[in-house]
């Protein structure tokens, strides 16, 4: 089976994007990914990383057989795409599903299934389960459905608490009182149903629900996998500002990576916390200055 192709046109906002580390965690099976937005004049530069999130708005917020039918009509598909995230303002999580869908697909080239906002029904109706779903092809005989979860939260331990207690209740399919909600199974059939919204072939249709739904007799297996975006603020800290322009991004990709590094024990407890050691987790995280601010504007730039 030829691998599914990518939705996303641009991997441009990697150029802006400092990848500073990769940690390891559980013995490799997992990972986080730390990067830093691009820094100017001792500020993060979130023009910068706007210009390039324009371009994968439509890739991420419709359908690829949606896309096909506005291909010579790009002012209008480029409207459809920005009219999906009119309650920016408002919802709290679009960024960071917007940007987990970039890092998979442009990172870690995991194909989108499909995406949460592409089945919004109104403005004020969404998806519940994942935040969207990709899979990914780690070897020829192995798959993953990666299901996403992102949490954009001030502090960083909270957003990884909140992260892996969503993914806990979405695998046992319970809500914060231990009661029955739909989960993963649900979502499953959710993607089994809406194949056919989606340019597959034939082909690609069946091996999808082959993935979705194996049997023992394929010619390959698949594993529940999860890609966690987590977007945290960083304070900077007395006089940084007034640093030369290389000594403040210096002191700032310190201190990131001082915060993250802190969190990586606390991590591995949550997983065994949750019993989730079978799982793979793939961690992209992103700090902010002053997020709640950061994240209006950049949501801002991406629709207007």
């Amino acid at each position: 089976m030829k691998v599914l192709e990518l939705s996303l046109a641009s991997t441009d906002f990697l150029n802006v994007l400092k990848h500073l580390d990769t940690y390891e965690l559980n013995k490799t099976k997992n990972n986080v990914n730390l990067f830093l937005c691009p820094i100017n004049a001792n500020k993060f530069d979130y023009s910068r990383l706007i210009n390039e999130l324009i371009e994968p708005v439509a890739d991420f917020a419709i359908s690829r057989k949606v896309k096909k039918t506005y291909t010579n009509k790009p002012m209008t598909l480029s409207k459809v795409a920005r009219d999906k995230f009119v309650e920016y303002k408002k919802n709290t999580g679009e960024l960071g599903e917007f940007l987990l869908y970039c890092f998979l697909e442009g990172h870690m080239n995991a194909p989108k299934i499909f995406s949460k906002l592409e089945m919004k029904t109104s403005n004020s109706m969404y998806v519940n389960g994942s935040d969207g779903v990709h899979f990914l092809k780690v070897s020829d005989d192995n798959y993953q459905l990666v299901f996403g979860e992102s949490k954009t939260i001030t502090d960083l331990r909270q957003a990884f608490n909140a992260a892996f207690k969503s993914i806990y209740q979405f695998i046992n399919e319970i809500n914060d009182k231990g009661d029955r909600k739909s989960g993963i199974n649900f979502e499953k059939r959710l993607i089994s149903d809406n194949l056919d919204h989606e340019s597959w072939s034939e082909t690609e249709k069946e091996f999808l629900t082959k993935l979705i739904y194996p049997t023992s007799n394929e010619e390959f297996e698949v594993d529940d996998a999860f890609g966690i975006f987590i977007g945290f603020q960083i304070n900077e800290k007395g006089d940084q500002k007034t640093m030369k322009n290389s000594d403040y991004r210096r002191k700032i990709e310190e201190d990131v990576k001082a915060k993250l590094s802190k969190e990586l024990e606390h991590i591995e407890g949550l997983i065994e916390k949750y019993n989730l050691y079978g799982y793979s987790f793939y961690v992209y995280a992103l700090p902010f200055t002053e997020l709640d601010k950061a994240r209006e504007e950049i949501m801002k730039g991406i629709i207007t």
